[in-house]
């Protein structure tokens, strides 16, 4: 058997030494993209669970059977997920990251999932999935190998999504590791999009097209949403303050590029929500709730469902966070300005209405008063020329009816984040072509 594997801290940093010398122009492939990825999923961004942060690559079933990659495993989440209200608030997905495979595929060059660890198949779990009224994910890698060393798919890419689409899959995670070639990259990530659709069968494609190709190229990201539903920019998240912090400057530094870019069907993707483990303090899980909403970003949970504290669970099951990520204007929220370690971010929404989140990034002291004028929200309409303002958190509760010239004093704890629903209470409308348009 296999002993457990770890990723690298940054696994575009192994093919950054594999394309080291592959400075070269992509050149046309004969591939057939004029429509390119159409598929009708992802039109708001996906909802569910994964299991590579909290369980990573743990194989050894032998002796710590609870937590090892298993049929077992994606069973017991399944359940939890179908009866006890996350798919209630929208998460359906069960997605399985890397370590599922058979270190090689079968005798009719088939991917095969693990049979010790998988007594009954993909297939089988696939079914006992939709049986719940969810829907499953697997991985695989655009690559010779996966990050983990298992079977990659270069030169399989159809024999691949059709095997996917027969188990029935639901959604497919595509990683990076083990390329020979930016060209490869970039045609497999491609290839794997087409394939995908002439199986017939609706499978969400998410991508790490972009954080393989930024070391080296600036990512096409009008090609990228061609293809891909969501599509990963930044190395793996982990279970800590500072590589939420990392996620969030990255995406607030380069949210020129990446967020006109975002809509349905297709998202940027700040990867997973680790919301009840271990390295978040409660203010540090509510920042992380409220900036994934503002940012549209996928919320795929990884933690463990079977043991998760009530808080956590009452965060991740807020029902009107979760309507602020689901929004079917579909517009990205962006950083609008950065001062005196405070943020404020800000997203628009349907009929009119903005979410607003101010983060205050002190890790000494206590909780820390800031004062935001209205007039500054939503490109000055936010609240024109009077709204409701709600705070969602960390607690909810009406703050009242503002007018537009008004100022609202709000106090934060370090770290920690408040998240606001501005609607307008007026009956003037204003055309969203004005605001959205300068976005």
């Amino acid at each position: 058997m296999m002993t457990a594997m770890v990723r690298p801290v940054s696994r575009v940093l192994r093919l950054g030494c594999v394309l080291a010398f592959c400075f070269q122009v992509l050149v046309p492939c004969g591939l057939p993209g004029a429509w390119g990825l159409d598929n009708g999923l992802a039109m708001t961004p996906t909802m569910g669970w994964l299991h590579w942060e909290r369980f990573m690559c743990n194989v050894n079933c032998q002796e710590e059977p609870d937590s090892c990659i298993s049929e077992k495993l994606f069973q017991q989440i399944a359940e939890i997920m179908a009866s006890d209200g996350w798919k209630d608030v929208g998460y359906e997905y069960i997605c399985i990251d890397d370590c599922w495979m058979a270190p090689e595929r079968d005798s009719e060059g088939r991917l095969q999932a693990d049979p010790k660890r998988f007594p009954g198949g993909i297939h089988h779990l696939a079914d006992y999935v939709h049986s719940k009224g969810l829907k499953l994910g697997i991985y695989a890698d655009v690559g010779n190998k996966t990050c983990a060393g298992f079977p990659g798919s270069f030169g399989y890419y159809d024999i691949d999504a059709q095997t996917f689409a027969d188990w029935g899959v639901d959604l497919l995670k595509f990683d990076g590791c083990y390329c020979d070639s930016i060209q490869h990259l970039a045609e497999g990530y491609k290839q794997m999009s087409l394939a995908l659709n002439r199986t017939g069968r609706s499978i969400v494609y998410s991508c790490e097209w972009p954080l393989y190709m930024r070391p080296i190229f600036k990512p096409n990201y009008t090609e990228i949403r061609e293809y891909c539903n969501h599509w990963r920019n930044f190395p793996d998240i982990y279970d800590s303050w500072e590589s939420i912090r990392n996620t969030l400057d990255w995406t607030s530094s380069n949210q020129e590029i990446i967020v006109p870019v975002a809509g349905p069907g297709g998202w940027n993707d700040p990867d997973m929500l680790v919301i009840g483990n271990f390295g978040l303090s409660r203010d540090q899980q509510i920042t992380q709730m409220a900036l994934w909403a503002i940012m549209a970003a996928p919320l795929l949970m990884s933690n463990d469902l079977r043991s998760i504290s009530p808080e956590a669970k009452a965060l991740l099951q807020d029902k009107d966070v979760i309507a602020i990520n689901q929004d079917h204007l579909g517009k990205q929220g962006y950083q609008l300005r950065k001062e005196d370690n405070f943020e404020i971010w800000e997203r628009p929404l349907l009929n009119l209405a903005w979410a607003v989140a101010i983060v205050n990034l002190k890790e000494i002291g206590g909780p820390r008063s800031y004062t935001i004028t209205l007039t500054s929200l939503g490109r000055g309409l936010a609240c024109n020329p009077n709204c409701l303002i709600t705070e969602l958190l960390p607690e909810k509760r009406k703050l009242g009816f503002y007018e537009w010239t008004s100022s609202l004093k709000t106090q934060i704890n370090p770290t920690g984040t408040v998240l606001l629903r501005l609607e307008r209470t007026s009956s003037a409308q204003f055309s969203y072509s004005v605001v959205s348009d300068s976005l």
